[in-house]
């Protein structure tokens, strides 16, 4: 039995902050991860060694009826080890919609300050900006649509063109190259390979969590951060069988789904070489909600080889065609700030993700895709390619309102989602504080606090929240 003051479950970006806030504080705190450490010399860039061990389900993991493909990080650091280290404050007008004491954008400000120090949050120079953001810019500009260079944290960045498969380089300013190290200096001790099964309660408090290391059990007895995702907190929080009065446990999971198109340039894009995601456009996306249509977030995406091949359409020649312009592409992707409430199921020891998009959300991403088009267009793409079940090329700007006639089906067309958010909201399975309602001694510290879709990277915010429920928590057992 291991005994602390708090345990913390998940080391990803809400995980590794409040293991730092509450080491750094005098607390005695454990974290358990799932997944393996991952040494930077082991970053080895290649799809085949990296995805595997970089993501549930070696990337494959989808909703189950296998129509969005979700991306989630497994292993020391979580998410913050393959994301593109793009860092972006939560829209206000977002933030206000949650009607939560506590949370408006000057509430949460900061802490994203904090964050921001802390990561060495900067802006994107303009010597960086690849040609796939270069085009997305020109784009953005030629239409007279509104667009900015984003921030990152990192520092020492050689452009390599690989964050997604972790970084090789050590460059990224992440959970687990700054807070968990800064955690353990504090007494922190952390578990990897250790799998949370049940959280422990007695008499209407969580007391401790039984997790299985290489099929042994280990019980930690303390308090309980749930910090492992969207998808992992709400499952252990369903596997667990807790209290909720709100009965929204599980239930309001936003996936923040996109859809990529692809422009055929008529020379050299190689998007996959440079810092991957360092502009954005926003003229498709009105957080305010006065306009449904418009809830498109729209930045550059790419992929290396496998990636590319398992997303663009085709089968046999026709995909041999595609691939041979991999490095004419320039791909742009439209992600959906989504209304759609999924869930998550337990399935044996697994998740089951229930999702499907609603009318009004089928109609947004429409309009997204037509956006999409029009950029590439704009910026000089010969044609775009668009990853319908049958595959549709367009020839002209003047051919991309049949976007919005198509009807949506699942697979068609292919939608990935990378930030999973809102199973556990604020103001409903957790009070203001981020602590469990009709339960003490636990708290939720990841993207499940999030009452809706950021419209936006949910990182900043997962880091900021973190920081601001650290708090919370470290007031209440220092004075346990």
């Amino acid at each position: 039995m291991i005994k602390a003051d708090l345990c913390v479950i998940g080391s990803g970006a809400g995980g590794g902050m409040v293991a730092r806030e509450a080491a750094r504080a005098g607390l005695e705190v454990v974290v358990l991860e799932e997944g393996p450490a991952i040494p930077t010399a082991e970053m080895t860039q290649r799809e085949d060694d990296m995805l595997p061990k970089l993501f549930f389900d070696g990337g494959g993991r989808t909703t189950a009826d296998g129509a969005i493909n979700v991306l989630s990080g497994r292993g020391l650091g979580g998410s913050t080890v393959h994301n593109t280290n793009l860092c972006k404050r939560a829209p206000d007008d977002v933030l206000a919609s949650w009607n939560v004491d506590g949370w408006t954008a000057r509430d949460l400000a900061p802490h994203y300050e904090v964050v921001e120090r802390d990561l060495s949050v900067t802006r994107i120079e303009e010597s960086r900006i690849n040609r796939n953001n270069a085009l997305l810019r020109l784009g953005t500009e030629k239409l007279g649509w509104r667009g900015a260079v984003l921030s990152h944290n990192r520092k020492g960045c050689v452009g390599s063109g690989f964050c997604e498969l972790g970084c090789s380089f050590d460059a990224k300013q992440n959970a687990v190259k700054v807070l968990l190290p800064d955690a353990v200096r504090h007494g922190a001790r952390i578990y990897t390979e250790h799998r949370a099964e049940q959280l422990i309660i007695e008499k209407g408090r969580v007391v401790g969590v039984r997790a299985t290391h290489r099929g042994q059990t280990v019980e930690v007895r303390a308090p309980v951060c749930l910090s492992g995702s969207a998808i992992g907190s709400a499952l252990l929080a369903r596997r667990s069988k807790l209290p909720d009065p709100s009965r929204k446990m599980g239930r309001t999971l936003r996936l923040h789904p996109g859809v990529a198109l692809a422009g055929v340039f008529p020379d050299a894009v190689e998007a996959f070489s440079g810092i991957p995601q360092s502009y954005e456009c926003t003229e498709l996306l009105d957080t305010s909600g006065r306009d449904p249509d418009r809830r498109a977030w729209i930045v550059p995406v790419f992929a290396h080889p496998v990636g590319l091949a398992s997303m663009l359409p085709g089968f046999g020649a026709a995909h041999m065609r595609m691939m041979r312009l991999y490095p004419r592409l320039a791909v742009f992707v439209a992600m959906l700030h989504d209304e759609s409430a999924g869930s998550i199921e337990v399935d044996g020891d697994r998740p089951r993700i229930e999702y499907a998009l609603n009318a009004a959300d089928q109609h947004a991403l429409r309009h997204g895709m037509r956006g999409v088009a029009r950029l590439l267009f704009a910026a000089g793409a010969e044609r775009v390619v668009v990853p319908f079940s049958r595959p549709l090329e367009l020839d002209s700007v003047h051919d991309v309102d049949a976007l919005l006639q198509h009807r949506y089906r699942p697979l068609d067309p292919l939608l990935t989602a990378v930030h999973p958010m809102g199973t556990l909201p604020l103001g409903a399975v957790v009070d203001e504080r981020g602590a469990w309602r009709g339960l003490e001694g636990l708290w939720v510290a990841d993207s499940s606090l999030f009452p809706t879709s950021l419209g936006g990277p949910p990182q900043l915010t997962v880091y900021a929240a973190a920081h601001k429920i650290a708090g919370h928590l470290v007031e209440q057992l220092g004075h346990a």
